[in-house]
This record gives C-alpha cells, sequence and structure tokens, in this order.
C-alpha cells in the first residue's frame, strides 16, 4: 500500500510517501519551512527505526537517549527505544528524510544470524534498552542512495511490489551495518571540521543536480569554497568513492531507470548523460550492470 500525503504547518510545508510492507513501513518526507523553528516528534510503536537524514541541517534531541546530535545531510543509523520522543531544531529550511519501522520482534528474527554488530545491537533490544546502532553515523553513499531512490520510484504493483521494497529494505539493512564497521574502523578522520564537512555534503548535492551535466573538479572546488585536495581527500572519507566514481555512478543509475521508464533510445540516453559515444555508454553499462543497455530495454 502506498499513500501520499500533504500536511500545511504553521511555519511550513511536508510532502511524504509511506508504503506499507506487511508490518513494516517505510516513508519519504520533504519538509518546506518559512523559518528556522523548533518541532517535536513521538511516537509508542514498539519498533526499530532506521533513519537517513538525505539533505538539511538540523540538531535533535532524543529523550529516551537524553542526547542530542547535530546533523548535516547525507546520514543515517539506526536506533531503538521502547517509546519515541524528540525535539528538532531545522538549521537550514529544507529537510529531506527517509525511514523504515521494523517491528521489534522482525527485526531480531532477521537479525538472529547477522553479523556481531547486529548482534550485539539485537542483544540490547531483547534488554529493552534505549540504544544506537552505531556511535558514528554512517553517510549515504552511492548503493545506499541508490536503494533509496529505487524504492521511491518503483514501478512494480501488487504483490510483486511489495516483495520488491522487502527485499529492499533488508539490502538497506545490510549496507548500513557494513558502513557503520567501516566507520567504527576509520582512524585519524582527514575531515575534522563540521564546516568542511557541509562542503563534501555541497559537492555531493551538486553532483546530483548536474549529473547530466558534470562540473569538473575546479568548478565543484569554486562552488563549495574548498581546494581540490580536501575536495578529493574528504569526499573519498565520507561517501568511500572518488567524485569521479561517484558521478559514474549515478550517471548509470540513472541511465538505468531511464531505459526502464522512459522511451528514450540508448543513444539518446548517451548524448544526454555527456558520454563520448554510444559505444562508451554500452561499454561503462555492461561493466556496471553485467548486460547491455538493450537487454534492459527488452527485458524490463
Amino acid at each position: 500500500m502506498e499513500q501520499k500525503q500533504e500536511e500545511i504547518f504553521d511555519n511550513g510545508i511536508r510532502r511524504s510517501t509511506r508504503w506499507q510492507c506487511g508490518d513494516i513501513l517505510l516513508g519519504h518526507a520533504v519538509s518546506t519551512f518559512k523559518e528556522l523553528t523548533t518541532f517535536n516528534g513521538s511516537s509508542t510503536a514498539d519498533v526499530v527505526r532506521f533513519h537517513f537524514g538525505i539533505k538539511g541541517d538540523y540538531r535533535f534531541y532524543y529523550k529516551q537517549l537524553d542526547r542530542s546530535f547535530d546533523l548535516i545531510g547525507g546520514h543515517h543509523n539506526i536506533m531503538y527505544s521502547r517509546d519515541f520522543d524528540i525535539e528538532v531544531y531545522n538549521k537550514t529550511l529544507e529537510l529531506e528524510t527517509f525511514g523504515i519501522q521494523f517491528p521489534r520482534q522482525q527485526f531480531l528474527q532477521i537479525t538472529e544470524n547477522a553479523n556481531d554488530t547486529l548482534k550485539r545491537f539485537a542483544a540490547d533490544i531483547m534488554d529493552g534498552k534505549s540504544i544506537l546502532l552505531s556511535e558514528n553515523w554512517g553517510a549515504i553513499d552511492s548503493p545506499i542512495q541508490q536503494a533509496i531512490q529505487q524504492i521511491m520510484y518503483c514501478k512494480y504493483g501488487g504483490d510483486l511490489k511489495t516483495m520488491f521494497l522487502l527485499s529492499k529494505t533488508v539490502e538497506l539493512l545490510v549496507l548500513c551495518a557494513e558502513s557503520y564497521i567501516a566507520a567504527n574502523n576509520k582512524t585519524d578522520a582527514f575531515l575534522r571540521s563540521k564546516a568542511d564537512k557541509e562542503k563534501i555534503i555541497a559537492a555531493r548535492d551538486l553532483i546530483n543536480d548536474r549529473v547530466s551535466n558534470p562540473p569538473n573538479l575546479s568548478e565543484i572546488s569554486r562552488n563549495i569554497g574548498l581546494n581540490e585536495y580536501k575536495l578529493k581527500r574528504g569526499f573519498k572519507e565520507t561517501f568511500n568513492n572518488t567524485v569521479f566514481g561517484y558521478l559514474t555512478e549515478q550517471r548509470l543509475q540513472l541511465a538505468h531507470q531511464y531505459l526502464r521508464d522512459t522511451q528514450k533510445t540508448a543513444a539518446e540516453i548517451s548524448f544526454e548523460l555527456g558520454y563520448a559515444t554510444p559505444q562508451h555508454f554500452n561499454n561503462a553499462f555492461k561493466k556496471k550492470f553485467g548486460v547491455t543497455p538493450f537487454s534492459v530495454r527488452n527485458n524490463p
């Protein structure tokens, strides 16, 4: 079941989409504010919450943990508490978030034979503790971003859509767990200031906005106010990918979406996404997905 909603409040508007897969709830929301403000959220549902902050800068206080978190867009974590009460202060006028809620018992069943990180988390949940999976919030890298986009733009219907969405929730659980392990194993972070981290997020957003007409390193550097050395090192540290590698991933995912959802030819897509020739596009596509663009178009 998919439900779209538009909520108008005193300081702005929130547009959201929810998907119900059995007892699992998925949701995507974009909130646009007229001014910087504070708002509250609460729930008594006994669920494990996956939180993905896609865009925006905000701080929130989590009552059950008695802790505050100061976050910028491009982060994720998994959390549990029997009740859920937060106070959010937005520091940008637009916030975009994505979330998944697993019923407590279903989450415990899924993670029964998982890695040590998830097993420890599950044990704390069984003990009724209020807890985050990771002290280091993970970054939304290309695989996580693509899984979220595939959920948001899923074209299947009925039972097939339910199966697809369920598979993506498990995929995101695996990707997030691996991301936390990598984050916790990092030593001597290159990016130390919040301002520099915000600039790297801005670089990612600039690339996402200009996938079909991508900026070069110099242009990105000028736009975000960070030298190219810091840009390259910081981007690799944050997203586990080079700037060029990330751009390539985004272009090919967009190409795959065009092949599925539009009538554009492979040659048209190749030109639109800035490939030198259709053959270059075909080779890059096959290397990424293991099939040709022709195969996707004829076997959606």
